[in-house]
């Protein structure tokens, strides 16, 4: 028995962790999605620089890539929004699934929830901003409007609440195993002394 606590008290901190960081992580793309609907005309020059490579080294071996259209710019930079937004949603919802689960047990639809929002701002960090953003339009050459630094931030602090959440729930579900087996270990040990 005071095996059993023991086990339920060790895991409880991890899930706790792994809550508040989904509700940082949820709270924070909430912010950036609200802050770029509201001040729209900030990030949209971002995002228009960065795709017209106007304030690159202009190689005219990158410049092809450049996209000057700004009804394309501005359809990339809507996108952009509508994906921090969702992905903040899932993430909310997710949060709440820990604290519920924290309460109840059951760590696996938090865990599913909170992979599925969290790889969504890995793929805007790192697929859209630091690949594409970086690479494909060589934001990295440009001194005004590269944002490499806080996208790769974003996309660290995003994949360390990735692997908390993963252990936090490993640990949920390990616990009651372990328990379960234990407990068949002493049945046998039982029915062995009375054989």
């Amino acid at each position: 028995m005071t095996v059993k606590n023991t086990r339920s008290r060790a895991a409880q901190p991890l899930a706790v962790a792994a809550t508040a960081l989904v509700a940082t992580v949820a709270l924070y793309m909430a912010l950036v999605a609200f802050g770029n609907i509201t001040d729209f005309g900030t990030n949209q020059q971002f995002v228009r620089h960065v795709l017209a490579m106007d304030t690159t080294f202009k190689d005219e071996d990158l410049m092809w890539r450049s996209i000057d259209s700004a009804t394309v710019q501005d359809i990339a930079y809507i996108a952009i929004i509508g994906w921090e937004t969702v992905a903040a949603l899932v993430l909310t919802v997710a949060a709440f699934q820990w604290v519920t689960a924290l309460r109840g047990g059951g760590f696996g639809r938090a865990k599913r929830l909170a992979t599925h929002g969290l790889v969504m701002v890995l793929l805007l960090f790192g697929a859209g901003f630091i690949a594409i953003g970086g690479e494909w339009f060589a934001m990295w050459q440009s001194a005004d409007w590269n944002g490499l630094e806080a996208a790769t931030r974003n996309f660290l602090v995003a994949g360390l609440v990735l692997v908390v959440v993963h252990l936090a729930a490993v640990e949920g579900r390990r616990d009651p195993g372990e328990e379960r087996h234990g407990e068949g270990e002493k049945r046998a040990v039982t029915e062995g002394s009375t054989r």
